[in-house]
């Protein structure tokens, strides 16, 4: 059984979604972001803050090597996972990717939304940030395997749409 690997800009769905899915097939959940900040007893923002960006993808790529070995699990990849070269390649063998994609306008209104503040809500102008990652990430994100639209459907099917193509591999 494959794995699903759910990639996307913060506030697409990855997590969410994921879970879901998951919970639905009754297949492992795997969060990048939430196993890094519990093994480092530090949320992402304070890692990119005290130990800077290079140092959490280092904990990325680690990560991503432990569980490459994976199968028939749900993951969802932190945002920034995809420009991670190496990390795409030791996944994609054994997975499927899916873009949960979504305009910046509707990533800030969804992220301002949202329990947990969010750091990229924490910057001068969140929108342009958004813009300028998208910008910059959009052709990694487009070799997923799939693209969904994520302003086009409710949750519900987004779980359905995530679901049925999760069930076919």
């Amino acid at each position: 059984m494959k794995n699903v690997i759910l990639v996307g800009l913060s506030g697409s769905g990855k997590t969410s979604i994921g879970r879901a899915v998951a919970r639905e097939l009754n297949r492992p959940f795997i969060d990048f972001d939430t196993e890094i900040e519990r093994r480092e007893h530090a949320s992402i923002p304070q890692i990119f803050r005290t130990r800077g960006e290079p140092y959490f993808r280092t904990l990325e790529q680690a990560f991503t090597r432990e569980v490459a070995g994976c199968t028939g699990t749900i993951m969802s990849a932190g945002g920034g996972w995809i420009t991670n070269h190496d990390s795409v390649a030791l996944l994609r063998p054994t997975g499927r990717i899916i873009y949960l994609r979504a305009s910046p306008e509707t990533l800030v209104a969804r992220l301002a939304s949202a329990r947990a503040p969010r750091p990229l809500l924490q910057v001068p102008d969140p929108l342009g940030t958004l813009k300028e990652m998208l910008a910059a990430r959009t052709h990694l994100y487009e070799q997923a395997d799939l693209v969904i639209e994520t302003e086009l459907f409710e949750r519900k099917e987004l779980i359905e749409q995530v679901r049925v193509y999760a069930s076919s591999l």
